[in-house]
């Protein structure tokens, strides 16, 4: 059974930072692996993506603030976010996609999800 489990989630003034943890077992091999999130009344947003070559793509919002990684050894994914806004706010989900999936992007289907972790950031 594949199981991911997000931690590294809490509350920073703005411009601060913090690193989220992805711990996945049950599954050692994904193409692509993603950091979403969601904050109230919006939809959910994908903001970065790692390919299992180590290539990454973000969104614009999160650009040079934040930087997606595997750990391959711990099979963990790690999301790292600096220079916080309150904007930032929501759930952070991590999520990987099935071996099947061909493509590595934030409109590729993600096949497995994490619970989610609140990061909250404040003015």
């Amino acid at each position: 059974q594949v199981q991911l489990l997000e931690s590294g989630g809490g509350s920073v003034q703005a411009g601060g930072s913090l690193g989220l943890s992805c711990e996945i077992s049950g599954y050692t091999y994904s193409p692509c692996m993603g950091w979403f999130r969601q904050a109230p009344g919006l939809e959910r947003e994908g903001i970065a993506t790692i390919e299992n070559n180590g290539r990454t793509s973000y969104t614009d919002s999160v650009q040079g603030r934040f930087a997606i990684s595997k750990d391959n050894a711990k099979n963990i994914l790690l999301l790292q976010m600096n220079s916080l806004k309150p904007e930032d706010s929501a759930i952070y989900y991590c999520a990987a996609a099935g071996f099947w999936e061909r493509k590595c992007s934030l409109d590729a289907h993600f096949a497995y999800w994490g619970q989610g972790t609140q990061v909250t950031v404040s003015s």
